[in-house]
């Protein structure tokens, strides 16, 4: 990859210097959709998608000249009658030939330069570059940051032989782009046989005087996607601006950390006969792009690697069918099987989406971004992110209304129709029996043989309590009150606790940091009165290649709760023992105390060696393990030991090949147990604060409750603990939150 990404290119922002990092940016944003159902493309569904693209304008923001914008763009299809009058050249056939506007360097060698690897990579691919167009455009119309950082707007035509058309055109447009991106540093707004993208670091109404072509007569389309860029606390960026290649987005993803890494350890496992070498397109999430940015190249990799456009976003964006009781069957399984797959991206989200043909919009589940839409009797369709945005006579309105969450809205323009949700989702979920698959392989922890359950001597619990640095407070204020009612105790919101970087006593790892929580653009949920859009229940085991479906892929094993209690944490221990069920290595995280941070270093090496080991063994659970300590083996901080290791395997491509699971004596809050599953652990079991529990009870220091009870209670309290945290995040699924380190 070039040492620039190509979202970092054409922008104001500074570089990352002392408090600022672009990596906390947000933004939040207006966006509509127009279509036609009557079948024909006309100038006057752009010009209608232009005049809502302007009422849009208090959604997006302008610079402090007055004339700088967080970005405009609108997608529309390739508008043939238009190019071919102003290419300058002979075009194929409709369909037969690509278009796209890219963004490089203002260099006269920079662009000679481009040219020439440009067509290499177009061979390579068995395409032809047919030649480049500079579309006029007026910089007077931009304010001086904007003009300071506008790029050389090319646009290019390419073409391929006879037999490669449709989707497997698209795909080598796609592996093109990718590696012109990767190799070149070029930024394409986008290079398609079906769709055109015209956007940059402008304002709502400076989109149309800068890019005259926009206001052509010939430039005809029956669906367009505009989008206003509103970016709270970020920098424009010519790159930035909306619309993508497939997707325009209201909202944030509030996983997108989590997301980015995942698919960055899915690399690894990724294959596709389609799409040819994927090594040469990877990292497939480009660096430096926002959350909508890495939503769509994800999206169109699922796209383009197989599945149709309302199947992949039903994958990104599940509706919430962890605890509907009136969904269809059919429906959940395909939900379930899927979330064994990927894990949702999380968010307030409104997302509009097209193919080229299908044009549609969907909400996150939770509803937390606007979408209304009208439909005439002539068949215009207007979705925006509010109504009124264009100007039409209510006599002819026949239908509107809102969308609603986890709820999709979707025209087909080649077909002149609107399809229902429960149309599009019944004809997804019946494409392969996924219930029969889940049936067959699904592994629920609760059926795996019972291990024998170890009881512990007070004083073997009381020598670990000391090792791990529990206090009586801690035990009584804390860990007693959960395990009798089930619930964290409450308390004081303020505290006089110096923070643990700047405190003189022992801290644990896990005080250094700090959950973030929703603020500016993304609300909140209330994990009480939302309850049933969230979802605590997870799973563990090797991930399989994400652009194939199989019956394999849903063998793993299922937890309802990322808490498990010690007997729960013995059978995936020995599940080895089970036939076809994986194969589980327990990592010692112990280090000779006497060697010091020297020591512990060493034996996270040592770690990590082991773990590649054990993986090119055929292990599929990790169970990552500080039991054992003793005066000469001092424990690793677990948040330290899973984050290294999860990392690790990242960095090595194996991490989908295994679940991680944590055993942990030195968690006792829920904190402690959200920081690990952020960083990357799929379940916890906090051994010791159970032990503590099961000695608590046993002396009469809890009472009222038996064993049993107790830790039911604490394993409970801790999960519902973490549900808050995750809530006050804006994210609903512990999937999600799992790997997200969304902490300060």
């Amino acid at each position: 990859m070039p040492a620039v990404s190509p979202f970092e290119r054409f922008n104001t922002a500074p570089a990352r210097t002392g408090l600022y990092d672009p990596a906390f940016d947000k933004d939040a944003c207006g966006l509509a959709m127009v279509a036609t159902l009557r079948g024909t493309a006309g100038h006057d569904i752009v010009a209608t998608a232009l005049d809502a693209l302007r009422n849009l304008e208090h959604r997006g923001a302008v610079g402090s000249d007055a004339g700088t914008g967080d970005g405009a763009g609108i997608l529309t299809q390739i508008p043939d009658a238009f190019l071919r009058a102003v290419a300058g050249f002979d075009l194929p056939a409709k369909d037969r030939y690509a278009a796209g506007l890219v963004f490089i360097e203002d260099d006269a060698e920079a662009i000679a330069n481009f040219k020439v690897s440009f067509e290499n990579l177009a061979a390579e691919e068995n395409l032809r570059v047919l030649g480049y167009r500079v579309p006029p455009t007026n910089p007077d119309v931009l304010g001086n940051l904007a003009r300071a950082a506008m790029p050389a707007i090319l646009q290019v035509f390419v073409d391929a032989p006879d037999e490669i058309v449709g989707i497997e055109l698209e795909r080598r447009l796609f592996r093109l782009r990718k590696r012109s991106e990767r190799t070149l540093g070029a930024y394409h707004a986008s290079l398609s046989s079906r769709t055109i993208v015209y956007k940059g670091m402008v304002t709502t109404l400076q989109l149309e005087p800068f890019y005259p072509d926009l206001s052509d007569e010939r430039f005809a389309s029956t669906l367009a996607l505009v989008h206003s860029r509103f970016s709270t606390n970020t920098f424009p960026s010519w790159p930035l601006a909306h619309p993508f290649r497939m997707i325009a987005h209201n909202g944030e993803i509030n996983t997108v950390k989590g997301n980015r890494n995942w698919m960055a350890a899915r690399e690894a496992q990724l294959s596709s006969e389609a799409l040819g070498d994927l090594k040469q397109l990877s990292p497939i999430v480009t660096p430096g792009g926002s959350d909508s940015a890495s939503f769509d190249e994800v999206l169109e990799l699922l796209y383009l690697g197989g599945r149709s456009l309302p199947h992949a976003m039903m994958m990104m964006i599940p509706e919430a069918w962890e605890k509907q009781t009136d969904i269809d069957a059919a429906r959940k399984s395909f939900y379930e099987y899927h979330s064994l797959l990927m894990e949702p991206w999380d968010g307030p989200a409104a997302v509009i989406f097209t193919d080229g043909s299908l044009v549609g919009a969907t909400l996150d589940r939770n509803g937390l971004r606007p979408g209304r839409y009208v439909i005439t009797d002539d068949g215009l369709v207007v979705l925006a992110s509010e109504i009124g945005v264009a100007q039409i006579d209510p006599a002819k309105v026949v239908r509107k209304g809102r969308l609603q969450p986890g709820k999709m809205f979707l025209a087909d323009t080649v077909n002149g129709r609107l399809i229902d949700d429960d149309e599009i989702k019944a004809e997804i979920a019946s494409l392969e029996p996924w219930g029969e698959w889940l049936e067959g392989n699904r592994i629920n922890l609760v059926d795996l043989p019972p291990r024998e359950h170890i009881a512990h001597t007070a004083s073997s619990v009381n020598r670990r309590q000391r090792t791990f640095g529990y206090t009586e407070e801690e035990l009584r204020i804390l860990i007693a009150p959960i395990a009798k009612v089930g619930a964290e105790p409450l308390g004081a919101m303020g505290s006089d606790t110096p923070i643990a970087a700047i405190s003189d006593r022992p801290r644990l790892m896990f005080d250094y940091f700090v959950q973030q929580f929703a603020q500016v653009t993304n609300p909140p949920l209330d994990s009480i009165r939302e309850e049933v859009v969230t979802s605590l229940s997870t799973s563990i085991g090797p991930e399989l290649n994400l652009l194939e479906a199989t019956p394999a892929h849903a063998r793993q094993v299922v937890l309802n709760f990322p808490v498990l209690n010690n007997d729960d944490l013995a059978k995936i221990a020995h599940i080895d023992e089970l036939d076809g069920a994986g194969k589980a290595f327990v990592v010692k995280g112990l280090y000779r105390v006497d060697g010091g941070a020297e020591a512990l270093a060493a034996r996270i090496r040592e770690i990590f060696e082991e773990v590649s080991e054990a993986v090119a063994d055929g292990a599929t659970f990790l169970v990552l393990s500080d039991r054992d300590s003793n005066r000469e083996l001092a424990p690793i901080p677990t948040l330290l030991l899973t984050s290294a290791v999860h990392h690790h395997l990242i960095r090595t491509g194996n991490r989908t090949k295994v679940g991680l699971v944590v055993e942990a004596g030195d968690v006792r809050e829920v904190h402690h147990v959200a920081a690990l599953i952020g960083y990357g652990a799929a379940a916890i079991n906090p051994y010791l604060a159970l032990e503590s529990v099961e000695q608590m009870v046993k002396s009469g220091q809890i009472a009222g409750v038996t064993i049993e009870q107790a830790s039911k209670n604490l394993i409970k309290g801790l999960g519902k603990g973490v549900l808050k945290i995750m809530s006050k995040m804006g994210i609903s699924t512990v999937a999600s939150y799992a790997g997200a380190q969304v902490f300060e």
